[in-house]
């Protein structure tokens, strides 16, 4: 059996997912543990939540996929900063989201210290991961956004 854990985590609407062999098992978004709406952070009691719901532990999962790469798009991110001057407070707000993020690892040591991850971290960019998302669980081979083979 193949483990993927899917996380949305340090954004608005933080979750998790649990995919085994192609098919979601279990999905839930954090704010429904902690009761805030459109908590952002990282979803400890959403990947709980999938874990418990396949019976298994962290340090049975293959992959976990977060959505976020900083690394994408980063020349247009670093125009956008040259040329448009946004407010410094965001700019600082955005880098230390970043840095919070870049440390998933650490997170998931802290909400499952009785437990490892083993397997392999993959940052997705944002807008991709909506889209596998949907794509990855479907029961087509195909679509009309270029994954699957149809525009390649």
């Amino acid at each position: 059996m193949s483990y993927i854990l899917g996380v949305n985590a340090f954004h608005g609407d933080s979750s998790a997912c649990l995919v085994v062999n192609g098919e979601m098992i279990a999905a839930a978004e954090e704010e429904r543990f902690r009761r805030v709406k459109h908590w952002a952070g990282f979803p400890s009691e959403a990947i709980r939540y999938c874990l418990e719901s396949a019976g298994i532990s962290l340090d049975q999962v293959d992959h976990v996929a977060l959505n976020q790469d900083s690394k994408a798009n980063l020349g247009k991110k670093v125009g956008y900063t040259l040329t448009k001057r946004p407010d410094l407070g965001m700019v600082l707000d955005r880098i230390r989201n970043k840095r919070e993020s870049d440390g998933l690892e650490v997170h998931l040591d802290r909400a499952f210290p009785d437990q490892s991850f083993n397997g392999k971290l993959h940052s997705v960019e944002h807008h991709l991961a909506h889209l596998s998302s949907t794509f990855h669980v479907s029961p087509y081979r195909g679509c009309g956004c270029g994954v699957g083979g149809w525009f390649w």
